[in-house]
């Protein structure tokens, strides 16, 4: 037992240390290129802005505005001073302000937009995983029946299709043609959030052709991506010599087929998982859905890095820690994993 506890903190603490690497330099990266593009200046665009709409301003007055601003925005100084300055206001929780929205917090806007993705993607990942990983293993393993060469077809047809293309022909026909659904939003325009039965059942109905847009075309995906694993294990020694020893076909499926071939599956759905914006941001504007995809669009077209760069960030501490968590799992989904970092 101290061993496995030995051989588990130095298998922890070495991905924990990977972990935190992708995060300093996924941060690093974050911070540099919005400021190396050209005309990105917040406070030139504030300054523009002013001046767009007939307001004359002396020389001295717009220099003085563009300091004040610079200094607002935490954008004084050099290079290598901005940058220690945001990492002091990062460890601290504090990304800054809106450009667009100043002075609201960077965090205040994600913290309201984050729920609402965050819940859209867990759910829809989570089901399209399990319908697709079940069906593909199901599918691969048992044969060519009629449902699995149907299924296969519609799996074919619908995976190469984006997430928005799906997305806009459910909205034309549930929404303005049959109007069994809204148009947009996360839930009815008046009615307050709150842990009622009417709230809920405006979220759901609101989010459903989002959610299902998401849904068809993961599970075909998930569908294609298990029949190929399992194709492949299936021929493996092992799954060969349990067939010869006349075990059920129930307990190959799922202790040795399935098996084998989770850890590929559990990797791709902990990535996705980690990814908290990939594949909804265009599905997000087309339903007028409040999530973190609306808002980062809305922050590229305002020239809003400070609020870019906070919604990057989420996203890359997501993906780091979800590949860290997989890390750690792996080794008790697959047998020839150990945490002594080594096959078994």
């Amino acid at each position: 037992m101290g061993s496995f506890v030995k051989s588990f903190i130095k298998y922890f603490v070495g991905r924990f240390v990977v972990c935190l690497l992708v995060i300093f330099v996924g941060v690093t990266i974050t911070f540099l290129i919005p400021r190396l593009i050209p005309g990105s200046n917040p406070a030139e665009i504030a300054v523009r802005r002013i001046q767009m709409v007939g307001a004359y301003l002396p020389p001295e007055s717009v220099e003085k505005m563009k300091d004040a601003l610079l200094k607002l925005y935490g954008l004084e100084g050099s290079m290598i001073q901005q940058y220690f300055s945001y990492w002091r206001g990062l460890l601290k929780g504090d990304l800054g302000p809106s450009f667009a929205s100043f002075p609201t917090p960077v965090t205040s806007l994600i913290s309201r937009s984050l729920p609402w993705t965050a819940g859209l993607l867990a759910l829809t990942a989570t089901i399209s995983w399990c319908v697709g990983t079940l069906l593909g293993g199901i599918a691969s393993y048992r044969g060519k029946g009629l449902w699995v060469r149907i299924f296969e077809i519609v799996s074919n047809a619908v995976r190469p299709i984006p997430y928005y293309i799906l997305a806009l022909v459910l909205l034309v026909i549930f929404a303005y043609v049959l109007r069994y659904f809204p148009t947009g939003g996360a839930f009815q325009i008046g009615l307050a959030p709150s842990m009622s039965w009417a709230f809920f059942k405006s979220v759901i109905k609101h989010g459903f052709l989002p959610a299902l847009s998401l849904i068809i075309v993961g599970v075909g995906a998930w569908f294609i991506n298990m029949r190929n694993l399992v194709s492949n294990v299936i021929h493996e020694d092992f799954v060969v010599f349990a067939k010869q020893m006349k075990l059920k076909e129930s307990i190959l499926l799922r202790s040795y087929v399935m098996k084998a071939a989770m850890p590929a599956q559990l990797t791709g759905l902990a990535l996705q998982l980690g990814t908290v914006f990939s594949g909804t941001i265009i599905t997000e504007i087309v339903f007028s859905y409040p999530g973190l995809g609306t808002l980062a669009f809305t922050a590229i077209m305002q020239n809003d890095y400070n609020l870019v760069m906070g919604i990057t960030l989420y996203s890359i501490v997501a993906i780091a820690f979800a590949t860290l968590l997989v890390d750690l799992l792996l080794p008790l989904v697959d047998p020839r994993i150990q945490y002594t970092g080594g096959a078994a």
